[in-house]
């Protein structure tokens, strides 16, 4: 085991999993969830609920215009969710389909969509479909923790902290929620 991995764990413990449901509503919820707090993006989740109580992608398409905008959604995020669900109303985009493609192959499906990148797919890959080798290195809060767990003086990008992480594979999803307890929980 990763020694310091191990010295982190003994720290802050494990951390609780995380598991989101598959399909429409989590992609819904990544798309609010995108560069706002988690209280802001709970707050909006639960006009969107009120306003489509099914959360079918059928149910964006029933809205009145404007009606998300009133949520909370920002325009591009109205137009990401538009798109998202007219990708699965066109069956453009199946997300039932996900579960059954490798992991590049399933990325590369959510960041065809517009307003996924590849931090979005992956999100979805480890909580949704319980992918157990994943890395979102483009998550700053991951890439700090992961400076703080190896003591490393300079910030890392994306690149290095992969090439960091790589030896704990095939269970990097693991180590990235530990990393996000971390992140919130260890001593400076």
């Amino acid at each position: 085991m990763d020694a310091d991995l191990n010295r982190g764990l003994k720290l802050v413990q494990y951390p609780a999993p995380r598991i989101r449901k598959q399909g429409f509503e989590t992609f819904l919820s990544i798309i609010v969830s995108q560069q706002i707090s988690t209280g802001a993006a709970g707050a909006i989740m639960l006009r969107v609920r009120e306003l489509m109580p099914d959360m079918e992608a059928q149910d964006v398409l029933r809205l009145p215009e404007g009606a998300l905008r009133a949520a909370g959604l920002s325009r591009p995020k109205v137009g990401y969710v538009e798109g998202l669900a007219q990708a699965i109303a066109e069956e453009r985009f199946d997300p039932s389909k996900l579960s059954t493609m490798d992991d590049q192959a399933a990325i590369e499906a959510i960041t065809s969509l517009k307003g996924f990148g590849a931090w979005s797919a992956e999100i979805y890959l480890m909580f949704s479909l319980k992918r157990t080798d994943i890395f979102p290195a483009g998550d700053l809060a991951l890439r700090i923790a992961l400076q703080k767990l190896k003591g490393i003086e300079t910030t890392l990008n994306d690149r290095q902290a992969r090439d960091i992480v790589a030896p704990w594979s095939p269970y990097r999803s693991a180590g990235s929620l530990f990393l996000w307890h971390y992140y919130r929980g260890a001593p400076t």
